[in-house]
């Protein structure tokens, strides 16, 4: 059964070599990205019974040459989730 209400607070998401104006879509696709994961695969083990995780490593992700923004949020999004399956 899956709950109806999770919350996720992201305290800080550390990114390196984005402009700062890329920040606000980057952070909209990590939240949207986040959201379907949580709807479609399940909330993590590591977040089950309302357990607070002190941070998460998602790892390095791999981008294209001139990624959208919203290309790299997603990406981003996926390696946290991984990090939480872990």
């Amino acid at each position: 059964m899956k709950p109806k209400n999770i919350e996720l607070n992201i305290d800080e998401l550390v990114l390196y070599g984005f402009a700062p104006d890329d920040r606000h879509r980057i952070g909209g696709a990590v939240e949207q990205e986040l959201s379907r994961m949580f709807d479609d695969e399940g909330v993590p083990e590591a977040l089950e019974g309302g357990r607070e995780v002190a941070s998460v490593d998602g790892g390095a992700i791999e981008l294209a040459t001139g990624s959208r923004a919203e290309a790299v949020g997603v990406q981003v999004a996926q390696a946290v989730y991984r990090g939480l399956r872990q």
